[in-house]
């Protein structure tokens, strides 16, 4: 494939992403992602809250999350568990994922639905952590039970997750595909608790994108048009 092909495919992977993106930056600076922002400003604080004597006790009680907990607990627990990092990895690169993934999903969504589609992602793949070490290691879906004692928190299903809807939404089908096949990777690769959970995240997603799709579609045509369906099928607006 020769430089120009290459463009035009560029293009027509990204281009209506890439231009909704940088309009709005253009425009509006940091102020197109306060969402964003925050997120990142919340990432930073817990990650030095728990570092320190006194801290990791009370972020350890306000967002980790394991599967031994009633699911009362876990429940609310989970929406902050998205902002404190994991333990084992580096916090920079918590931070990177939530400034690029976020950022591009909350000027293409909004802040809310930016907000909502993370919080499912994550959701998702906390459940189905209870539901893999009820299934057990014998089972290519399922986990042992030492699974339930480890700590889940972290961006990365949210990060997933956003990446998969935006991209379809955006119909970048072959990144939404790139996506869905590295996290299948990962979790034939390394079949532990946080690939699975990226399987779930990504499942969820898959099945919100088509049950979004049908609404859509069901829209009047000129509600549809309106949104850009009538050329590369992504949003003009966060609608």
């Amino acid at each position: 494939m020769n430089r120009a092909a290459l463009c035009r495919a560029a293009r027509t992977e990204w281009g209506p992403l890439a231009g909704t993106v940088g309009k709005a930056l253009a425009a509006e600076r940091l102020r197109a992602v306060p969402l964003t922002l925050s997120a990142v400003a919340l990432t930073s604080v817990f990650q030095i809250v728990q570092n320190q004597p006194w801290g990791f006790g009370p972020v350890q009680t306000l967002g980790s999350v394991q599967a031994r907990l009633p699911w009362w607990q876990a429940l609310a627990r989970t929406p902050l568990s998205l902002f404190v990092p994991a333990l084992d990895l580096p916090v920079w690169g918590a931070l990177a994922q939530v400034l690029l993934v976020f950022g591009i999903a909350e000027i293409c969504l909004g802040p809310w639905r930016t907000l909502a589609v993370a919080y499912v992602a994550t959701l998702a793949g906390t459940m189905y952590a209870r539901l893999a070490i009820a299934i057990g290691p014998g089972s290519p879906f399922g986990l042992p039970p030492e699974a339930a004692k480890v700590i889940d928190t972290g961006p990365s299903a949210a990060v997933v997750g956003l990446a998969v809807y935006v991209s379809w939404r955006f119909r970048a089908w072959y990144t939404c595909g790139l996506v869905v096949l590295a996290m299948v990777v990962e979790a034939l690769v390394k079949p532990n608790l946080a690939g699975k959970e990226h399987i779930a995240a990504v499942s969820a997603m898959l099945l919100l994108c088509v049950l979004d799709e049908a609404r859509r579609r069901r829209k009047p045509r000129g509600d549809a048009y309106r949104e850009g369906d009538h050329r590369s099928g992504a949003p003009a607006t966060r609608s």
